[in-house]
């Protein structure tokens, strides 16, 4: 038998002998489920008498709680005995549930709220947890040290990059947040800046410039076997669009009359229930993200150049009801994100294995940055810049992907001092003083 000695909880009038039934009751409630705590006493087939902690009315069963970490003891052995006594005499059900309902409830809630993109990342940090000392803590006894501690070791010792550790943080915080919300705790441990516990060691996505777009295009173009990708990759240089935005884009989508394209939805691919790998359709990543973009004449001639050269197979392919996709690959299936992260890649490699001056890293994210910096150095302005990157936040297009340099704002105000043409010379001055004293004089 353990030593533990369990904290008795008052809740609702009742006082549980442990914070773990508490919580559970807690999670009864926010589930609508009824229930009666250690309602009535049972004499089990060897004669003994037993209390189960619960009565779920609902159900009509008996509910029992026990740590986890006694489930493979002889301990967890007896509970699991004495819960199935009732069913194996055919009298009365009952279940049994071990450990603290808080992780996988408040993680696997979170992970319900989001994308199925996201979902692999949420499924990444419950394994950690599962395998972190951290995960084994009671979620009202971890402090604001310990969650420090935590993402510290992770670095230090795990080698874990800013990035990750920000997504594992990205789903630990709101699902504390839910405790908190529900009076589990009082506040949330990981309601901190990473940047005043970590070393950010993330490298920022810059544009890059134009000088260098105009290389990387003129190389694709001029490329024997990546050429076929030209129109694709101008099309990103020159619209903000995400790439999954473009891969999910079909003919019906490109509105050549009224030189629009419209940006709805977005193409993605990832596991299904069964583990196979699908194409899905997606809405756009934010709301924002619904728009429609002008084409300039020469994303119009690129749309085109890839509509008339385009080669699906026999069958063309629908996805949730959508079909005409633009790019397909080899094999005939539509290409996707991962398919134009390689494509880059590879003509990144070729080109910088040839000449002596190297290009930075570019991918299709980095077309994104580029164009909504290419926007603002022509000044357009936040609003319509915002609109047309489909960012539901006016900070995240004047933070994140606007990068001028000084170079750009020594030039900005030479060009604002060129066009101030209505300066007033000393001339200008003095007439207008002599104006002023006639009309005085004739007031007077």
């Amino acid at each position: 038998m353990s030593n533990f000695k369990a904290v008795e909880t008052v809740y609702k009038g009742y006082r549980f002998r442990s914070r773990l039934e508490a919580r559970w009751a807690i999670f009864f409630d926010s589930l609508g489920i009824k229930w009666e705590y250690e309602p009535e006493g049972i004499v089990l087939s060897n004669g003994k008498s037993y209390l189960p902690d619960f009565y779920l009315i609902n159900f009509n069963c008996y509910f029992e709680v026990k740590r986890k970490s006694i489930k493979d003891t002889e301990e967890g052995q007896e509970a699991i005995a004495k819960i199935s006594d009732g069913m194996d005499q055919d009298s009365w059900a009952g279940i049994i549930a071990f450990g603290d309902l808080v992780d996988d409830r408040y993680i696997g809630t979170r992970e319900n709220s989001v994308r199925p993109t996201t979902r692999a990342g949420y499924k990444t940090v419950q394994n950690l947890m599962k395998k972190e000392s951290f995960g084994k803590k009671r979620i009202d006894s971890v402090k604001i040290l310990d969650a420090k501690e935590f993402l510290i070791k992770l670095q230090k010792e795990d080698k874990k990059s800013f990035s990750s550790i920000h997504t594992v943080r990205g789903v630990l915080r709101p699902a504390f947040q839910m405790a908190v919300d529900d009076d589990m705790i009082i506040k949330n441990p990981f309601d901190f800046q990473m940047v005043d516990v970590l070393y950010n060691d993330a490298v920022k996505r810059k544009a890059i410039s134009p000088e260098q777009e105009r290389r990387f295009l003129e190389f694709v173009k001029e490329d024997k076997h990546f050429s076929r990708y030209y129109e694709g990759i101008y099309i990103l240089f020159n619209t903000g669009l995400r790439i999954s935005e473009f891969c999910g884009l079909t003919i019906s989508d490109i509105d050549f009359e009224n030189k629009r394209i419209n940006v709805d939805h977005q193409l993605q691919k990832g596991k299904d229930e069964n583990g196979k790998y699908v194409y899905y359709i997606e809405k756009t990543k934010t709301e924002s993200g619904k728009r429609s973009l002008p084409m300039s004449p020469e994303v119009e001639e690129c749309f085109r150049t890839i509509i008339k050269n385009r080669k699906p197979p026999k069958i063309e392919p629908s996805v949730d009801g959508k079909s005409g996709f633009l790019y397909f690959d080899k094999d005939g299936n539509i290409t996707y994100a991962l398919h134009w992260e390689h494509y880059f890649k590879h003509i990144l490699q070729k080109y910088n294995s040839i000449y002596k001056v190297e290009l930075p890293t570019i991918t299709p994210h980095v077309c994104r940055h580029t164009y909504c910096t290419k926007m603002a150095k022509k000044r357009v302005s936040p609003k319509a810049l915002q609109y047309l990157m489909g960012h539901s936040e006016i900070g995240v297009t004047l933070d994140v992907y606007t990068t001028l340099t000084d170079v750009d704002v020594e030039e900005e105000l030479k060009e604002i001092e060129a066009r101030d043409v209505n300066v007033e010379t000393d001339d200008d001055y003095k007439s207008d003083i002599i104006k002023f004293d006639d009309r005085r004089r004739k007031v007077d």
